[in-house]
């Protein structure tokens, strides 16, 4: 990483710091419900799938929401990380249980079935209990029901959980084309005591290593650590197929590791288990794909391991394994509005594919180019829609004196065709004008790694540029795109020279190059992407501004569309403020399903007005320090309601009287009641503990609670 890149991320670090939110705020946010995982993170149209999702302070969670049109989902359990006197109190229910069947038996009884249910119930949950979790994020979990159509739209989407607390963070669930595959869920890793790692490995029986799958399909599972998941296939002499997974994609940043994400690597091999492919990242990303032309008929192994050999419940993965479209590059990245469109595609089994591109008549912004077969997409890639004239580079140019002349303003196509390669472009200047040249390249997920150069007609370099964060993108790690900027010192002839950082060149080395007097203008960014406000008050988000070519004017950020009972007061982010907070306010005591907001801000720039939407983002932390804002869909808010009735609240029993309880035998003391209590509740809501059990334990409290403190000292 270069300096200038360092000293740009540092700056980003302290722009998020700065603006963090007040303690008050802070410890709000610190109360949302928070979602780490999504397993699996897909499945297939036309199907029902069971999806468990990680995370914390999901208590009192009572719905489940999914973007776009043609998915369904329903909240079917929830596992809260259990106490060890939770533990204890089931596993006393478990004993009792335990004892009526052998009653039962040994009087030749039938045994009743929802007893039986309630002991595989409790099996299974204090089977899955780990006392110190590796990580507490993780370690609630929501089970729900993900129900398919069948003519869903292919791709991503997001999903979010709803309960006390409010609306959850954003996480990303795929639709999917192909069969699936789905390995068993794991559980809760526990935490690794250093020098005794052994200890916390996951014990899998061995024919739980390898599975055997039927191509195309698409395969879903999670690491855990030091492990190695195997799938065996049958594939014919001559198959192209394409091997591609998703993982950092799923979950894109892991705060608390490092890399700051789980780094998955494939490899293939052949029956007799030697490698015949390998691939640990897919140029600049770092999800692997793998191309692999079948040499002979006959049965192949692919293993997807992690880099290091980490692993947690949070190492999701989703791996697509077939003769399916891919596309490698395009050409141009992009073109002007109210143009025609024409696009160059190079890839892998796009012969039959069908591309789908932007309209002409599209306005301006990133789109996507897709490859489409009758059964499956290929992956997006993004192509620009922007404003000003354009031109495609003419070679040769490689040289000062081959310079292709251009008049500005102006967004030139080019590509590095080759190792070494440089394109050179000639202007004419005068003398106090202010000129940008900048790169678009990265963003548009080329593989070039450009570096920019500025110079007058004998060559002296006047700018240059290697790479120029923007933390707009929010994914980005390797702010590879270049930017340059001057005001030139006298009339002349001036060039602006473009080659790739580490000198490699190809098709998929593509960029657009914009050259014109600054444009300035502005994006924003509103965190977090859910409102959680409490009835009849008020909850804070952050907008973040991030100016372009100079511009430092005023910004208003207000809300539009605003459902009744909800209020926002304009907030103005002054000239060169970068951040503001914006207050959301509630006259409702409860709202029965969130609502989306629209951010918008508004400027004045030279003689125009501009509008932008402000994009939702969460504030993620990637290995301990870097920060970045994820891009959402959604702004949801929610204003909470506390009688929200859960998913799977039961009636109580009736009570006992206080003459059917045994007071000798209680343990506790009147401090502990309000938590015994509390416990018992959540427990049995979870359908864990029997209807007599529940009644026996509540009495013992309410005994303890009305009776002289003393005695009740005395029995502890």
């Amino acid at each position: 990483m270069c300096k200038s890149t360092r000293i740009a991320i540092l700056g980003l670090v302290a722009l998020l710091i700065a603006a963090s939110p007040a303690p008050t705020q802070q410890a709000l946010a610190q109360q949302a419900p928070y979602i780490g995982f999504v397993y699996p993170a897909g499945g297939q149209q036309g199907t029902t799938v069971q999806v468990r999702l990680g995370g914390q302070r999901l208590d009192g969670l009572y719905d489940a929401l999914i973007s776009g049109p043609g998915v369904h989902v329903e909240v079917a359990h929830f596992y809260r990380k259990l106490s060890n006197q939770e533990v204890t109190l089931l596993r006393e229910q478990l004993k009792e249980l335990r004892q009526k069947v052998s009653k039962q038996r040994k009087a030749k009884q039938k045994v009743d079935p929802e007893t039986q249910q309630f002991i595989e119930r409790l099996e299974t949950r204090i089977g899955q209990w780990v006392n110190r979790p590796a990580s507490d994020a993780l370690s609630s979990i929501a089970v729900l029901e993900v129900t398919i159509d069948q003519d869903a739209q292919p791709g991503e989407r997001e999903i979010r959980l709803v309960g006390a607390r409010g609306v959850s963070n954003p996480m990303v669930f795929y639709v999917g084309q192909l069969p699936e595959y789905v390995r068993k869920p794991m559980t809760t890793s526990p935490f690794q005591v250093l020098g005794k790692e052994a200890l916390a490995q996951r014990k899998r029986p061995p024919e739980e290593i390898e599975q055997q799958v039927t191509l195309p399909c698409t395969v879903n599972g999670q690491i855990a650590s030091g492990e190695v998941n195997q799938y065996r296939f049958e594939a014919r002499q001559g198959q192209r197929l394409v091997i591609t997974a998703k993982a950092r994609e799923l979950v894109p940043y892991i705060a608390d590791a490092v890399p700051g994400w789980f780094q998955p690597v494939l490899a293939l091999h052949d029956s007799h288990g030697n490698e015949l492919a390998f691939n640990d990242d897919y140029r600049f990303k770092p999800d692997p794909t793998l191309f692999f032309e079948v040499p002979a008929d006959g049965e192949y192994v692919l293993s997807i391991i992690d880099a290091i050999y980490r692993g947690r419940e949070d190492f999701v993965y989703r791996v697509t394994i077939g003769e399916l479209p891919f596309v490698t590059s395009i050409f141009p990245l992009g073109s002007q509005a109210g143009q025609p469109v024409t696009v160059e595609t190079q890839g892998w089994n796009l012969d039959q594919a069908q591309v789908s591109r932007p309209s002409p008549d599209d306005e301006p912004g990133v789109y996507e180019v897709i490859a489409s077969t009758e059964h499956a997409h290929s992956d997006p890639l993004p192509f620009a829609i922007g404003t000003l004239p354009e031109a495609v580079e003419q070679e040769p140019n490689d040289q000062q004196s081959e310079a292709q002349a251009v008049k500005l303003p102006l967004v030139i196509n080019g590509r590095i065709d080759q190792a070494d390669d440089w394109d050179m472009y000639t202007f004419e200047g005068t003398a106090g004008q202010s000129i940008v040249a900048e790169i678009e390249a990265r963003r548009l997920e080329s593989a070039l790694d450009s570096m920019i150069k500025i110079t007058d007609a004998a060559g002296v370099p006047l700018a240059m540029n290697d790479d120029h964060m923007d933390a707009t993108s929010g994914l980005q790690t390797h702010h590879a795109d270049s930017y340059a900027s001057l005001t030139l010192p006298q009339d002349g002839q001036y060039f602006v020279h473009v080659g790739d950082t580490a000198r490699d060149g190809g098709p998929a080395h593509a960029y657009r190059l914009r050259i014109s007097e600054p444009l300035p203008d502005y994006e924003l960014r509103v965190v977090p992407s859910s409102v959680n406000i409490r009835p009849q008050s008020a909850a804070n988000v952050t907008v973040y501004a991030f100016r372009k070519d100079g511009f430092n004017g005023p910004i208003k950020v207000s809300v539009k569309n605003l459902p009744q009972g909800i209020s926002a007061a304009p907030v103005t982010l002054k000239a060169n403020q970068k951040t503001a907070r914006l207050v959301v306010k509630t006259n409702l005591r409860k709202l029965d399903e969130p609502v989306d907001l629209q951010v918008v801000g508004q400027a004045t720039i030279g003689e125009h007005d501009v509008t932008h939407s402000a994009v939702p983002a969460e504030d993620r932390m990637q290995a301990f320090l870097w920060r970045h804002l994820v891009p959402t869909e959604n702004l949801k808010a929610l204003v909470l309601n506390p009688s929200a009735q859960t998913f799977d609240e039961r009636p109580r029993p009736p009570k006992l009287e206080p003459t059917e309880v045994q007071t000798e035998q209680v343990k506790f003391s009147p401090k502990q009641v309000a938590g015994r209590l509390r416990q018992l509740n959540m427990l049995f809501d979870e359908w864990l503990l029997t209807d007599d059990f529940y009644r026996v334990r509540v009495a013992e409290c309410e005994v303890v609670d009305a009776a002289d403190p003393k005695p009740a000292n005395k029995n502890k």
